[in-house]
């Protein structure tokens, strides 16, 4: 429908044609469900605001939207912060601003989210995706801005993105491990089905298989990316599996994997040889200090905004470059 009105648009959402003028024009405040069910509205009928209104979206805003996966029961969450300083530092370099949305790991906040970021006068868009497949992105993001998007592809995904080389990383680690005699390598991991998540696995199996030695798949363990999980799973392979030591894909479960092997009195390296995902303080301080893969999460954040913006300049040709950064492997005193 060509010829859609505001009316219709008030009527298909069932609000007031005032209640649209204000989601259109921000002139008072309207709740997200309700500009959800404008804009809903808006694309259903095709419905085009005004010459005025699309005159704006021809202008630069130097703003560019950001959105990443934080849960509050993630310590993890400072990788993603990290991250959000580089954009925000090099933004500002560039005389632009930032707004940070976070869709807690949660697919269907984020594709709200990436509706409300399309009604507002953006430049570009940054997203670490919660969707593992992009066929789930199908008429979700606006063609009227760039996107990249950072530390995870999903799957069919072929457009610009800014990645840490996970697989690489871990499978260093493991090959090390290996050399130092270790065989039963524990390997203890949130969801799987995340490039994130599913690389560092291939590392850790490609370690081994060079090495001519089978994967064994009771040495692999899954579970929720929590502090509890982390312990319990540790508590299988050390007491179950009699792992000598234990590689961990995320910063949570690594939390949880020390303290099992603290309440059980378990030396580390001596009993079990430890190694985590990512470098936070608290691993440099317990003793022995944990070693680590680390990512380079701030020059993540200058990368992708970096490409971002020459999008922005470009504003037409391919969008299908993609960066990976290498990881760093930190010996400590766990291994």
């Amino acid at each position: 429908m060509n010829n859609a009105s505001i009316k219709d648009v008030a009527k298909l959402a069932n609000v007031s044609t005032a209640t649209v003028s204000h989601v259109l024009n921000e002139t008072r405040y309207v709740s997200e469900t309700t500009k959800i069910k404008v804009y809903q509205a808006m694309k259903e009928l095709d419905y085009q605001p005004n010459l005025m209104a699309k005159g704006l979206r021809s202008r630069k805003s130097n703003i560019i939207g950001l959105i990443v996966p934080m849960l509050y029961s993630d310590t993890s969450n400072f990788f993603f912060m990290s991250i959000a300083n580089g954009i925000e530092t090099y933004l500002k370099q560039e005389g632009y601003n930032l707004i940070l949305s976070n869709s807690h790991e949660d697919f269907e906040t984020e594709v709200e989210q990436i509706k409300l970021f399309n009604s507002k006068l953006i430049d570009g868009l940054i997203v670490a995706p919660t969707g593992k497949d992009i066929t789930q992105y199908e008429n979700v993001f606006s063609n009227e801005y760039p996107v990249v998007f950072i530390d995870r592809i999903p799957e069919g995904y072929t457009g610009d993105t800014v990645l840490a080389d996970s697989k690489q990383g871990t499978y260093q680690a493991i090959k090390t491990l290996l050399e130092k005699g270790h065989e039963k390598i524990g390997f203890i991991t949130g969801y799987l089905g995340l490039t994130t998540s599913d690389d560092r696995l291939l590392g850790y199996k490609e370690a081994f298989l060079e090495q001519g030695l089978s994967v064994n798949p009771n040495l692999i363990k899954e579970g929720e990316p929590s502090l509890d999980s982390g312990y319990e799973i540790a508590k299988q392979l050390v007491k179950k599996e009699n792992v000598t030591a234990l590689f961990i894909a995320n910063n949570i479960m690594t939390m949880g994997a020390l303290s099992f092997l603290n309440d059980h009195k378990l030396r580390v390296p001596d009993d079990v040889a430890l190694i985590g995902f990512d470098d936070y303080d608290w691993m440099k301080v317990t003793t022995p200090p944990i070693s680590v893969i680390k990512q380079p999460s701030f020059e993540i954040g200058e990368k992708a905004v970096n490409l971002l913006l020459k999008r922005i300049a470009e504003d037409k040709g391919a969008r299908n470059e993609r960066i990976v950064l290498s990881t760093e492997f930190v010996i400590r005193g766990s291994i």
